[in-house]
């Protein structure tokens, strides 16, 4: 196989591996739920995925359910079920719309009654009624995404604005009991920050809030502001949370295909944290640091890098990642460096992520795209997509954060 066939098999395994229907099986398996009936609520990338495994294992113990997911995720009918595609990262009305019917779903239920809620990452967007005019969440949304703040800190704010989040969808169960398995998709697995912590106590405080929009100039209106300054629930005591899947889970399964396939994995981190450009730049100066070496070598990197908006263009922080990274492989050969995300979609594209190797920069040259240019106008998808760099899996049905990982394949021994 070529290099390039090695990424592909890593990067399919590690999905594979990452699957949530295992872990959902084993969290729902055996648990009678103290005989009263149970009820489904899914939110997020991965939702339809989980859901889909709940409803088999529950059968007919599941009473209904709602799935609430993104836009082109929807894989199919769900028994018992009714499936929702709303806007992610942006929140929009259909986002609001699926919410509703879960907030309806869960009105007027019983001690005895139990909500099976299946949480994965992106569900701050897709889980989402707010309590301020959906314009300004979106204008909101979209200031804090150009920003370059982080998860946590565009969470911190979001929790504040909604009627879901922040443990707030657990009030809104109650007195029923909330059975949570969540999919984690952040650094550490903060429970309270995935997807904002619908069922979960939050431990993040006005003054974070408030701090967070001072930092980032965020155009907070008076009614936002105020609902800053209005603390979150601290203590919930109808929730159980099992959290399954994580980055770690991810850059293990990728280093042991790795392996596999004759490479010695090198796990850098799991939890990069920094500008998508500069993650891009610093792996290709570790190619570049052990091109003379003479063993296949991989260097994993899981987290969720940034992308500080400066321009107009079309991409996602793992297209930005893999264009940064093109300089410095300039002319390596047997070197490529790949970065998805593990959900399928990067940005606002189709996209899962992007691939470079030692002939891209050749390739861009050839076609008259500048990288400084590209990046400074946050057009990596168009780039990447002239030169066949383009990362395209669909919808996984997972969501774990991403991984980014560094090829030298050197001769087979």
């Amino acid at each position: 196989m070529s290099i390039h066939e090695d990424a592909k098999t890593i990067l399919e395994t590690a999905l594979r591996a990452c699957r949530p229907d295992e872990a959902v099986r084993r969290a729902l398996e055996g648990r009678d739920f103290a005989g009263g009936r149970v009820f489904l609520v899914a939110a997020g990338k991965a939702a339809w995925q989980m859901a889909h495994c709940a409803s088999r294992v529950l059968g007919e113990r599941l009473t209904e359910g709602v799935v609430v997911t993104k836009y082109g995720h929807d894989m199919g009918a769900i028994a018992r079920c009714r499936v929702y595609e709303g806007g992610h990262p942006v929140p929009d009305e259909n986002s609001f719309r699926g919410t509703k019917a879960a907030m309806e779903l869960v009105a007027d239920l019983s001690r005895e009654d139990t909500v099976v809620f299946l949480l994965s990452g992106g569900g701050s967007a897709l889980f989402e009624s707010p309590l301020i005019p959906g314009e300004e969440l979106a204008e909101l949304t979209a200031a804090m995404l150009a920003s370059g703040a982080d998860i946590v800190e565009m969470n911190t704010v979001r929790k504040r604005l909604s009627a879901v989040k922040g443990g707030r969808f657990a009030q809104l169960c109650a007195p029923a009991k909330v059975y949570a398995v969540v999919l984690s998709d952040i650094l550490g697995d903060p429970l309270d920050m995935i997807a904002s912590g619908p069922a979960c106590p939050d431990s993040s405080t006005c003054a974070d809030a408030l701090a967070v929009a001072e930092k980032y100039h965020l155009p907070v209106s008076p009614q936002a502001r105020q609902l800053l300054t209005e603390e979150t629930p601290k203590q919930l005591d109808n929730v159980e949370t099992v959290i399954t899947g994580s980055v770690r889970e991810l850059c293990t399964a990728a280093a042991g295909a790795c392996r596999a396939l004759g490479y010695r994995p090198v796990l850098l981190t799991d939890r990069l944290c920094c500008e998508a450009r500069e993650a891009g730049s610093f792996l290709s100066s570790i190619a570049r640091t052990h091109d003379g070496d003479e063993e296949s070598l991989a260097f994993l990197a899981g987290g969720e890098t940034v992308v500080h908006l400066t321009g107009s263009g079309l991409g996602g922080r793992n297209q930005e990642l893999a264009l940064a990274a093109a300089p410095g492989i300039d002319g390596m050969a047997d070197t490529v460096i790949f970065s998805v995300g593990s959900d399928g979609t990067d940005g606002p594209t189709d996209a899962a992520g992007g691939m470079v190797d030692g002939q891209t920069m050749a390739h861009l040259r050839e076609a008259g795209i500048s990288v400084h240019r590209v990046l400074a106008d946050n057009d990596a998808y168009h780039a990447l997509d002239a030169v066949g760099g383009l990362i395209r899996t669909g919808p996984t049905g997972t969501n774990v954060n991403d991984v980014a990982v560094v090829l030298l394949r050197r001769e087979r021994r």
